[in-house]
């Protein structure tokens, strides 16, 4: 029976040697073997679909006035704040840090979601759970206080911290839809093992944790349901990854140090905002569309606004394939090779950010596009508006102008054509923030 076991033990490991060295990154971890997985992927490019804005740049003249009315807001008010008041700067922030009983009403923050992700509600529709335990030792039967137990509920949660703490995944951490990750009020940390991965699943919020020191791990027979325990290969290393997923919210982390990248968005993902996050000491670090040969990502629409990418970081913020990308507001400062780059005939909408290029001649140009010809990257829309840049930067435009369905200078949204000075206001509190229950955040 002994040695019955030690055989079965090998072969389980060969087959998971064998299958990670030979599936690509875009397999989901082994989903075409598993009928469960088909199933669940079906339906949620499905879902995908019936996200799809076909008109996406109404959805960025809105975000845009909504900037302007806040601007507008702050100016006005900033005379009569003291010290202790509301010290939010951007619409998102607005909606809810101004709220001193944030504690007592935390899924306010559900209604405060702009950008394409605007209907994510995360666990508002569900009860608390809380986190007590830091520990993730089983992956089939996760201890009740541990967060992979509460992320595998089928259940909407709204799941907050005990305390402080730590949490070293010993494999990847697998969402199920309609959660809440809240980390205000106390320092929660996902370091020093597998990541998050967010795959065929809709309504997801991650607020106001860290991020870091992401390794890959061994993979193995992990649960990601209730009802199903399933063969993953190895990870990659992704602080993040958002896989043939819908209605996502990634606001107020601190990302830095993953071994592969900090935010991946890919296979048919949509209606995703990544706001008020922080980004340092790292290559690769948000890729939106998975390979060139994946036109699945056409339908893949992302807000990435309001974020500081800042020391130690390379490429990537982000690059972007297929799909149409609104980059706003966003403060950006050496990097080392490019900030917002592509291939595959992307549609990028680069508007009132803050680009700050290092004193190193060759990487002044903010963009870069890969795998086609002048001729054939001109034709994509990648355009530049109220960009503020800064010791040399520069944003090589190309494609149709923008055609906006509202003038783009009538009433509040005006400001847009002037943001890139704000953008060290509106990106001040950008990361995870450091709440006390009681006072305002």
């Amino acid at each position: 029976m002994a040695l019955n076991n030690q055989i079965s033990s090998l072969l389980l490991l060969f087959l998971l040697f064998s299958l990670s060295a030979t599936l690509p990154k875009a397999c989901a971890k082994i989903a075409t073997f598993d009928e469960d997985l088909q199933k669940r992927a079906a339906e949620s490019y499905q879902e995908s679909l019936q996200e799809y804005n076909p008109n996406p740049q109404d959805l960025t003249d809105e975000f845009n006035e909504l900037v302007g009315k806040t601007l507008m807001n702050e100016n006005v008010t900033r005379r009569n704040l003291g010290e202790d008041d509301c010290k939010a700067t951007n619409p998102i922030d607005r909606c809810w840090r101004c709220d001193r009983d944030w504690a007592k009403h935390r899924k306010r923050l559900a209604d405060c979601v702009r950008g394409f992700g605007h209907l994510t509600t995360g666990g508002k529709a569900g009860r608390y759970y809380l986190v007590d335990d830091p520990s993730d030792d089983d992956m089939d039967h996760p201890k009740p206080g541990t967060l992979r137990h509460a992320i595998l509920q089928t259940e909407p949660l709204w799941i907050i911290f005990k305390h402080s703490m730590v949490i070293k995944l010993k494999n990847e951490l697998i969402m199920t839809s309609d959660k809440t990750i809240d980390g205000r009020g106390v320092l929660v940390h996902i370091a020093y093992g597998a990541g998050i991965t967010i795959q065929f699943v809709h309504n997801i919020i991650i607020h106001n944790i860290w991020i870091h020191n992401i390794v890959p791990t061994s993979g193995g027979m992990i649960r990601d349901t209730l009802s199903h325990i399933g063969l993953r290969t190895k990870s990659d290393g992704d602080a993040i990854n958002i896989y043939s997923s819908n209605r996502i919210w990634i606001d107020h982390v601190s990302l830095s140090k993953g071994y592969d990248g900090l935010i991946d968005v890919i296979e048919g993902s949509t209606a995703i905002t990544i706001s008020n996050c922080k980004f340092n000491h790292h290559n690769d670090v948000m890729l939106l569309g998975a390979h060139d040969s994946h036109s699945i990502d056409a339908i893949m629409q992302v807000t990435v606004a309001f974020n500081r990418f800042g020391k130690g970081l390379i490429q990537r913020m982000p690059r972007v394939r297929w799909g149409f990308a609104h980059v706003v507001n966003n403060d950006y400062s050496h990097w080392e090779l490019y900030a917002i780059g592509g291939s595959a005939h992307p549609t990028i909408i680069s508007q009132g950010n803050r680009f700050r290029a290092s004193n190193y001649r060759y990487t002044k140009e903010v963009t870069k596009r890969d795998y086609a010809t002048k001729d054939q990257w001109m034709k994509w829309q990648w355009r530049s508006e109220g960009d503020l840049f800064k010791n040399g930067a520069f944003f090589t435009e190309s494609g149709q102008p923008l055609e906006h369905s509202k003038s783009p200078l009538v009433g509040m949204n005006l400001i847009r054509y002037r943001p890139g000075s704000f953008v060290g206001t509106l990106t001040k509190y950008a990361g995870a923030l450091k709440c006390r229950k009681g006072k305002l955040c």
